[in-house]
């Protein structure tokens, strides 16, 4: 497949956005992908790729190490820094893309949950060679938890193995039936030699055997299956807009981004959790008024009557509210270096935050064979569990399995801010596993709800 090195304003205006992230230990080539994806789909620019080849050349290398394009997180792990997810943004003809660089380590395990959070595919990488191991696996296991809704194994140094089908196909079978068990929608799987550069961008010649996209032609095509106009309609406030001008003397607006589904002129809508319902009197629009505004727009929404409206509220229809709820059950992914233990936290919900507390930590997850360890008393950074809250204030949240926008939350410690832990309310893929929850203990810290 030819792509060619520059794309026009106007083609990048009419091409969809895939944001995708990737995952893989640092042995199985991860690098060299991305590298190889970005050099070979004419995005990196020249003096980038005069840079690497010098270096290449300084190391010994007689071509350029297309793993130098991405190399700043191994620098980072090398001098002891932090490391963080980096991202990466490129285009073709056919679509743009935001590329999520994540550490595969299972002590970064927060980063790759921050990274893929909101990704719409992720590429999983495997080392020929090796096949499947207990990193394939908790990427995988990864990916199932936040929604991702496609998946693709690039089965890796394919060179190293003289291009051998039985040994790809052994390997897809193992992780597709895996990734399947997780409740994985969907899983592609791909042989390529990323240093090579068989199936990344130009297919190979080399495995006359497989017949499907090369890694490139698949993040082209994918069906972008992130329709928020799809899911129910949601509304966060985030500010309250009073001129108070001679202009505009009862300008009463509620500015924010939507979330979910489509608002429109005339529907009966809900304000919570207040409970008040009103009408959508106007939409704004840049200023311009519209009949209808749709996920993700950012507008203004003004209502037919004067209702009580504050930020960290939320407007949804009539028809297709959410039920309010003070008793959260979730699945979270601790970020703190601080353990997380029963007792009072700070709950962020989309515009809201309110008071809440940690009332048990019924299990801890083992992402190596999904395992549950019952009853932790706490969670470490990088770690995985479920956790039982009670706010002080009702919230009106989905289930992560419906929308990924509203079924997200994060906790906050209420001395210093600190973000401690991603949430995702409701079930997740290990439910069926999950150890028996104790009954609430009394709260001793002062936030009886």
């Amino acid at each position: 497949m030819t792509t060619t090195a520059t794309t026009t304003a106007e083609q990048l205006s009419a091409t969809t956005l895939l944001r995708f992230a990737t995952a893989g230990s640092v042995d199985d080539g991860k690098s060299t992908l991305v590298g190889r994806l970005l050099h070979d789909s004419k995005s990196v620019l020249t003096d980038q790729l005069e840079a690497v080849e010098a270096a290449s050349l300084s190391r010994g290398h007689e071509g350029p190490d297309l793993a130098l394009l991405t190399d700043g997180l191994r620098a980072e792990r090398e001098q002891g820094i932090t490391i963080d997810v980096a991202y990466r943004y490129f285009a073709t003809p056919r679509r743009r893309f935001i590329l999520a660089d994540t550490p595969g380590h299972v002590q970064y395990t927060r980063n790759m949950v921050t990274g893929a959070s909101t990704a719409e595919l992720a590429v999983v990488l495997v080392d020929a060679r090796n096949g499947v191991v207990e990193q394939t696996r908790r990427h995988a296991a990864v990916a199932a938890l936040l929604r991702v809704p496609h998946v693709v194994l690039a089965v890796n140094k394919m060179d190293l193995v003289d291009y051998a089908e039985p040994v790809y196909a052994a390997i897809a079978e193992e992780f597709t039936a895996y990734a399947t068990s997780l409740g994985v929608p969907e899983v592609t799987t791909i042989p390529i030699s990323a240093l090579a550069g068989d199936n990344v961008v130009e297919p190979s010649a080399r495995m006359d055997w497989y017949a499907g996209p090369t890694v490139l032609e698949h993040l082209e095509t994918v069906p972008v299956s992130h329709d928020l106009t799809a899911c129910a309609p949601r509304f966060p406030v985030q500010y309250v807009i009073r001129p108070q001008s001679a202009e505009h003397p009862d300008y009463r607006g509620y500015a924010g981004q939507i979330a979910s589904g489509a608002l429109r002129v005339g529907e009966e809508v809900v304000v919570l959790p207040s409970g008040r319902t009103t009408t959508v009197a106007a939409i704004d629009v840049l200023g311009e008024p519209t009949d209808i505004a749709w996920a993700p727009q950012s507008v203004t929404v003004r209502l037919t009557d004067d209702v009580d409206v504050s930020r960290g509220d939320l407007i949804a229809p009539v028809a297709e509210a959410p039920e309010l709820t003070r008793e959260v059950t979730a699945t979270v992914c601790h970020v703190a270096d601080t353990p997380l233990t029963q007792g009072r936290v700070l709950l962020k919900h989309t515009t809201r935050t309110v008071k809440a507390i940690v009332e048990a930590i019924p299990s801890r997850l083992t992402l190596d064979d999904l395992s549950q360890h019952p009853e932790p008393g706490r969670l470490e950074a990088n770690d995985i569990g479920r956790v039982r809250l009670r706010t002080a204030e009702p919230l009106a949240l989905d289930a992560y399995a419906l929308s990924r926008r509203t079924g997200s939350f994060l906790l906050i410690d209420p001395a210093d801010g600190t973000t401690l832990t991603a949430g995702m309310a409701g079930d997740a893929f290990a439910d069926s596993t999950a150890a028996a929850e104790p009954a609430p203990e009394a709260d001793d810290e002062g936030w009886d709800f």
